[in-house]
């Protein structure tokens, strides 16, 4: 049997004698006639739910999306928006990044919830967005503080002023 997900807690399933059911996970209703005359938990709703929690098949409230740099399955809310990472390519503070601009390797120090087009660059007079390197990458992505790993190290530890941190739109960086 093939499962679909088609949003607001309903599948599509085709059974092997090919005919195709609609499943009301969230209500426990199917609309094969086992259900509906014997009203009995059928193998249609036994099915999603064996794919639900094998991880075939988002659960309900969940879509599934392409991972932006790979464009495998990634199960998220129905109303979450782009970009979407799986967790192979999903960011955090300490992963090392590599500029797809650039080549350069970087090192993660952040990654905001504030979109590109709404932080300033105060040096540049312009947000992340606007900066003239990143004019090709997505507006509305969150974005992501790195650090270049050629730090100036003195006899009493790190300079500080060698560790700028510097803002890239998300979608600019993929995971080393």
């Amino acid at each position: 049997m093939s499962v679909l997900p088609l949003g607001d807690g309903l599948y599509e399933v085709e059974s092997a004698s090919d005919h195709t059911y609609l499943v009301d996970l969230e209500a426990g209703r199917c609309t094969c006639p086992d259900h509906v005359f014997r009203k009995t938990r059928c193998k249609h709703i036994r099915r999603v739910a064996l794919e639900i929690t094998a991880g075939r098949t988002p659960p309900p409230g969940e879509i599934a999306v392409g991972c932006h740099d790979c464009g495998g399955p990634v199960f998220v809310d129905e109303d979450a928006t782009a970009p979407f990472y799986c967790d192979d390519h999903t960011i955090s503070p300490g992963d090392t990044v590599v500029d797809r601009e650039t080549g350069d390797r970087l090192t993660v120090v952040d990654v905001s919830e504030l979109r590109a087009d709404a932080v300033e660059i105060e040096a540049a007079d312009c947000t992340v967005a606007e900066y003239a390197t990143n004019d090709g990458y997505d507006p509305d992505v969150p974005v992501v503080g790195a650090v270049y790993p050629h730090a100036t190290v003195a006899s009493n530890g790190v300079v500080p002023a060698s560790l700028k941190v510097y803002v890239f739109p998300r979608t600019r960086l993929k995971k080393a």
